[in-house]
Order: structure tokens, then sequence, then C-alpha cells
């Protein structure tokens, strides 16, 4: 029974699986003709849009065929009318280039005539010469040079007259922009002057301390003027002993030392030396002390201590009786305004004109003009070369060509020649209008020569037969220059020449 049963189980699973392999068999090959349904679909819609396609590219071919033969046939159209207008072109310069040559033709003829007639002329020119050589006596050439004499005149006047219009052009428009910048300059700087000379006077006591000065057999006074290098005058002066030294700080010293001894009583030869060695130190003090103060009211920082020394010392010397170091404050200001009015550096003029006459510190013991030794001096300690080339160049000892040496050169000369800033003794007065006159009278068609305004003025009066208007113009310009050339002075001086013609004559 159980061999029946595994054989009925055998049997009944074999034909479940060919019941199933059939169902599969079945199911597959639905699918695959379904399958097959929906590609002859695909197959039958791709037909149809291919032929739709190709009907649409073949209506474009014909529509692109159709406007490239409109656009040939324009092309053909257009090369066409190019053709015909170069054909045109080419007519018309073939018809130029005949007349082009007609007119060579024409133009060759004309030469050869114009050739024989600058022949004919050149004979009838050189007849007309031979002529007017016998009527007049003249060669060509001494014709030549004397119409090339008249032209050279004629030229001259010209030039005098426009030179002349010119200078009064320029002097039209620049006299107004420089008076305003100098008066507002001098304006802005206003200082005092002081007036020193070569002595000092100090005031004693009573006349019995005129005997005491002097000591026994004069040792005292031997010993003051060892100690401090100067002369000690005791005259009959009354109660007043005169110190006399070409030094200004020797000065200084000796009459702060007398002034201690006098008022101290102990005068001896040890007392002397013992109170000048301390006034000595004094004044170094104040030589410093002056020196800063100048810079700090100039506006100039950073200066050498050997300068600020040498600055303090121009304290005591004077120029013309102006007191240098007030006149080098006042420089120093008036350049600083006019370099902010052209758009230079101020600070750098500042400092310019502080130390523009600092060789004056020392000028008595170096030979030379103070503007060199001064230029000198600061390129030791100072290495800003426009401020050494302003120093040597606002005298005209050195060739002035920067515009900070114009600038210090300007306030130098504000400073020094407007009144009452310095002052000259009457001997160098003379001499200098004397010198103006001579200067003045030695050119050729002077008459006579007056200096006057205190040599601030010279008026010539010349030959009117021999200097006419343009070279009197002339002359004022030549003796200007060479009043420059000669002489030195403070300010500007005027030439103004007159040429005056006078007419007599007698009714009878």
């Amino acid at each position: 029974m159980e061999q029946y049963f595994y054989v009925v189980v055998a049997l009944a699973l074999v034909l479940g699986m060919l019941v199933g392999y059939f169902i599969k068999q079945l199911v597959a090959n639905r699918e695959i003709q379904r399958t097959r349904n929906e590609a002859q679909k695909l197959l039958d819609e791709a037909v149809t849009k291919h032929s739709e396609l190709l009907r649409a590219a073949r209506e474009e071919a014909i529509k692109v065929s159709n406007a490239a033969e409109a656009e040939s046939r324009e092309r053909r159209l257009e090369i066409q009318r190019i053709e015909k207008r170069v054909s045109q072109k080419e007519e018309a310069l073939e018809r130029k280039a005949e007349a082009v040559e007609r007119r060579e033709r024409d133009l060759e003829s004309h030469k050869k005539e114009l050739e024989q007639a600058k022949v004919e002329l050149q004979s009838i020119r050189e007849k007309q010469l031979a002529k007017l050589e016998s009527i007049s006596g003249t060669s060509t050439e001494e014709a030549k040079g004397l119409l090339f004499q008249m032209l050279k005149q004629e030229v001259e006047e010209e030039a005098s007259k426009q030179v002349r219009v010119w200078e009064g052009r320029v002097k039209e428009e620049a006299g107004e922009r420089v008076q305003n910048i100098l008066a507002a300059a001098i304006q802005r700087c206003a200082t005092d002057v002081v007036s020193e000379s070569t002595i000092s006077a100090v005031p004693l006591p009573s006349d019995e301390m005129k005997g005491r000065l002097i000591g026994r057999e004069g040792r005292n006074i031997r010993a003051l003027e060892q100690a401090t290098g100067v002369d000690l005058i005791i005259d009959d002066t009354p109660e007043t002993v005169t110190i006399s030294s070409f030094d200004p700080i020797r000065r200084e010293v000796a009459r702060l030392a007398l002034g201690k001894l006098i008022l101290d009583g102990r005068i001896h030869p040890a007392r002397i030396k013992e109170i000048v060695d301390k006034t000595k130190g004094e004044v170094e003090t104040t030589v410093r002390s002056e020196g800063e103060r100048a810079a700090y009211e100039a506006g100039v920082a950073g200066l050498h201590p050997e300068l600020i020394k040498l600055l303090g010392q121009l304290k005591f010397r004077s120029s013309y009786g102006q007191n240098v170091l007030v006149h080098s404050l006042e420089v120093a200001h008036l350049a600083g305004m006019l370099a902010s009015e052209i758009g230079v550096n101020p600070a750098v003029a500042r400092k310019a004109g502080l130390l523009h006459d600092i060789g004056k510190a020392v000028d008595h013991q170096i030979e030379g003009p103070h503007a060199l030794i001064g230029a000198d001096l600061v390129k030791q300690w100072d290495r800003k070369q426009d401020v050494v080339q302003a120093i040597a160049e606002h005298h005209g000892e050195a060739s002035t060509s920067s515009v900070l040496g114009f600038i210090v050169a300007a306030a130098d000369a504000i400073s020094g020649a407007r009144p009452g800033a310095r002052r000259e003794s009457l001997e160098q007065y003379l001499k200098r209008v004397k010198d103006l006159e001579d200067i003045a009278n030695d050119f050729a068609g002077v008459e006579k020569s007056f200096a006057i305004q205190a040599g601030r003025e010279v008026r010539v009066m010349v030959k009117p037969d021999k200097v006419d208007d343009l070279t009197a113009v002339r002359l004022a310009r030549d003796i200007s220059r060479k009043i420059e050339e000669s002489l030195t002075y403070p300010g500007q001086i005027r030439v103004v020449v007159i040429r005056e013609t006078t007419a007599i004559d007698y009714a009878k």
C-alpha cells in the first residue's frame, strides 16, 4: 500500500508540473502576442510620423530652393549693375587720362615758353641794371649794402617799438600782482628797527670809579682789556666809560662784566678774570636762548645746535644800523608769506629766510661774501640743498636760478629797503650819489644827470640831436644795467631819461 501511495504521489507531482508548464507556456504565448501587437502598433505610428516628416521636409526644401533662386537672381542683378558702374567709371577715367595727357602737353609747351620768357627777362634786367648803374654811378653790391642798411635801421626801430609795447604790457600785467603780493607781505609783517654802533657807553656812579678801573699803573684796565679783547676808553666824559670793539659779543661781555665789577666794588686782576669768565658763560647762554627764540618765532624746527648758536650771535650784529637777528626774523616771515602767495613750501622759505644772513656771525673771521660763507656753514649741518642754494643766491654772489632764491632775495630787499629800516654813513651816501651820476654821464649823448630822492632816482638829460625817442628807451635800460653791475645799494633805483627839444626864433 505504501508503495502505491508513493507512486500516486509521484504521478500527481509529475502531472502538476506538466500542468504548470502548460499554463506557463500559455501565459508566455499571450504575453508574446501582446508585445507583438504593441510593436506593430508602434511601427505603424512610426511609419505614419516618418511620412509626415518627410512630407514637411520636402515642403521646407522647396521653400529654401525658391528663396535661394530669388536671392541668386538678386545677386545676378546687383553684379550686373556693378559691372555697368565699373564700365562707366573706366570710361570716365579714360576720358580724364586723355584730358591729363592733353594738359601735360600744354604744360610742356607753356614751360618752354616760360623758359624763353625768363631768358628774355634776364637779358632785359641786365640791360636795365647796367643802365641804372651808369645813371646812378653806384654798383649793384653797393646798392644792396645801402638797402640792407636801411632795412636794418627800420627793423631796429620796429623792434624797439615792439619791445617798448611788450615792456609796457608786461609791467601792466605783472605790476598789479607783484604789488599785491609784496603789499600783503609787508603789511602782515612789522618789526622794530634797532640802531647799533661799534661802541658801548657804561655809566659810572662817580668819576672816582675811573681811577679804580685804571688801577695802579694801569694794571686793572690792562687786565680787563686782555680778558675781554676790547678797548676801554676813559676820557674826560663825566661819569662815563666807553667800550670799543668791532666784535659785538666781546663788547657785550665787557659791558656786563664792567657793570658787575662796578656793583661789586672789588676791582683787581684776579676778580676781573673771574667776573669776565662768568659773564662769558652768561652771554653764551643768552646767545643760545636768543637763537632758540628766533627759530621758535620763525616757526623753524629741527635746527642743528651749532646753527642755533650762530643764529643767536646775530643778536649782537648790526648792518646799516639794522639788527641782523631782527632783520633775519623779518625776512623769514616775509619769505614765508611770499612763498604761500605763489605756491611754494612756506616752511622751507622761512628756514632759508631765517638763515640767509647767518654768515655775518663769522664774516669778520672768514674771508669772502657773507652769503657764500653762510651757505658753506649751513651745508655742514643741514642737507637741504634748496635752502643752501637760496642762501648763496640771495645777494647775487651765485647765479640766481631757483624760485626759493628769488623769494629770499625779494624778502631781504623788502626788509632792508622799507623806510627807516637801515641807515648809512654820510660818506657812503655821498659816494653812492656821485657814482650814480658818474655812471649816467659816461654814456654817449648824455648832457647831464642828477641823483635825487636820496639816491633813489637818477634823472638823465640827453642831447635831443643825438638821442631819439627809441634810443632814449634803450639808454634808460643800459644805465639801469650798468648801475646793477657796478653798485651795491638797498632797494631799487629809478632811472629817468628826459629828451627835450627847444625851438627858439625871434620876430623882428
